[in-house]
């Protein structure tokens, strides 16, 4: 795919959110499919996944990579009696490590194997039960302690061509808190490592800190889901993007609907994250559009501001499921998020249309 031609640079803004971030996969599944690209990407959170395959996957096109992310949903079958998604928050510990390369050595590699779609539904639930009993079977170093649950994306890897990043058309930043310095950091694609990606997803509790360079970073999403920074210059952060004309904005946290009673004490644990992201992404973006892109004299927005209603769709008696982590959830939302972009393709599209090629973004 490559960039297209306009007066201004396009920029994508993918904001974070992890169990319905099929929505965004379905989205530019879409994207690509209609030939909309941009020049400038700016990813926190889970939307710094969803940027990278949409970007430089490891294993074949961009869209397939997206429709295979909606494979990571645990079958329903489970999910009903196990409610936690195995197939990515793994173990935390060297024993763990050291464990889920023997199973890779001896089986092939559990989330490669989910993250490739091979198999009739019958064998896919089947595999999901080997992959709980693997789980289950697996060491753990986690203590009192533990500065985290989970082991930090032992499959990055493996989703993700680290090789072309820098290379790829389009601008990518994220960002990961800096604990040490207590400021936001962005880093540009000539940065960007699999250990960069691991602190941009370091969520505090779920996963430790992630160290680089003697300093301790968590999750850019938790305080900044959108990731505008490159954008908005500061004596601190000179702009990265200023001559960027139209920002599309897809977002899974900003809407209050996400805040609902709970099913029970798993689902409230959960909904304890989503809710303050909820008000605080409305406010992030309701703060940029004001104070960041409004000329001071006109009132009028100084670049063309698109946000993909990516939950329009969302039936009414759903809501209750939307941040599951079971296969028909995941599928479910791929495909919401998939008519969305391509109806918001075909309505606010203009100006954004490029190749129409499905190959990686890599020059």
């Amino acid at each position: 795919m490559n960039t297209q031609c306009n007066a201004g640079k396009t920029a994508l803004v993918i904001g974070g959110g992890a169990p319905n971030s099929t929505l965004i996969a379905g989205a530019l599944a879409a994207f690509l499919e209609e030939g909309i690209s941009f020049d400038v990407i700016s990813a926190s959170g889970a939307g710094v996944v969803m940027g990278l395959l949409y970007t430089a996957p490891k294993n074949g096109t961009p869209g397939e990579a997206l429709r295979r992310w909606a494979d990571v949903g645990v079958a329903d079958s489970i999910y009903s009696m196990f409610p936690v998604n195995y197939k990515i928050f793994k173990q935390p510990g060297i024993k763990a490590q050291s464990y889920r390369d023997s199973m890779q050595a001896m089986a092939g590699n559990p989330f490669l194997n989910a993250f490739t779609k091979q198999f009739s539904d019958a064998t896919e639930a089947w595999s999901d039960w080997s992959n709980l009993m693997m789980s289950a079977l697996s060491p753990s170093d986690l203590s009192a302690k533990s500065l985290g649950l989970c082991a930090h994306l032992p499959f990055i890897e493996q989703a993700i061509d680290f090789d072309v990043i820098a290379a790829m058309g389009p601008a990518f930043y994220i960002n990961a808190f800096n604990v040490n310095q207590g400021r936001m950091q962005i880093w540009g694609k000539h940065e960007i490592t699999a250990r960069h990606v691991r602190a941009a997803l370091s969520f505090p509790f779920l996963y430790p800190p992630t160290e680089i360079d003697g300093n301790d970073y968590i999750e850019g999403a938790a305080l900044e889901t959108l990731n505008f920074k490159p954008f908005i210059g500061a004596p601190d952060n000179p702009a990265l993007e200023n001559d960027v004309t139209t920002i599309v904005v897809l977002d899974i946290l900003g809407e209050e609907r996400l805040i609902r009673k709970p099913r029970d004490l798993y689902d409230a644990w959960t909904r304890s994250i989503i809710t303050p992201l909820v008000q605080m992404s409305k406010s992030e973006l309701r703060l940029f559009e004001l104070e960041h892109n409004t000329d001071p004299l006109s009132g009028k927005p100084l670049r063309r501001m698109l946000k993909v209603d990516l939950m329009a769709e969302v039936p009414s008696d759903h809501w209750p499921q939307i941040l599951d982590w079971s296969a028909s959830n995941m599928q479910l939302l791929f495909d919401l998020g998939y008519r969305a972009g391509r109806d918001f393709c075909r309505r606010d599209g203009g100006g954004l249309t490029g190749s129409t090629d499905d190959t990686p973004l890599a020059a």
